[in-house]
């Protein structure tokens, strides 16, 4: 389970930005997940609680927006989001190489207090 490490880098950034603005709690924590990250947003639900006890974030709230993956198809030179992890082009068919979002994983917003 690769998410348990992925959210101890969450908390990892989540605590240093929170010493850097003098946070003495973190209330909440926003994630965007892309649709083709590989990860499990269930998982990263379950890791949260376990990776941010005996923390400053410790109880805190875990607030995760899933990304659609957006393809670019080069032949109708038109986007198109990916369905199902496929970059098949739903106008012209053409398979797109392009992957503009849905991979990342990304600390949106921290709330703390």
């Amino acid at each position: 389970m690769h998410e348990l490490s992925l959210m101890e880098e969450v908390r990892r950034q989540a605590l240093k930005a929170a010493a850097a603005a003098g946070a003495v709690r973190i209330e909440a924590i926003s994630l965007r997940v892309g649709a083709l990250a590989g990860v499990d947003p269930d998982a990263l639900r379950f890791a949260f609680p376990l990776v941010m006890e005996d923390t400053i974030a410790a109880g805190a709230l875990l607030q995760l927006e899933i990304e659609a993956a957006l393809c670019h198809c080069r032949c109708c030179d038109r986007s198109f989001t990916a369905r199902d992890g496929s970059c098949e082009c739903p106008r012209c068919g053409g398979l797109s190489c392009q992957l503009l979002r849905g991979r990342d994983l990304q600390l949106v917003e921290l709330q703390v207090s």
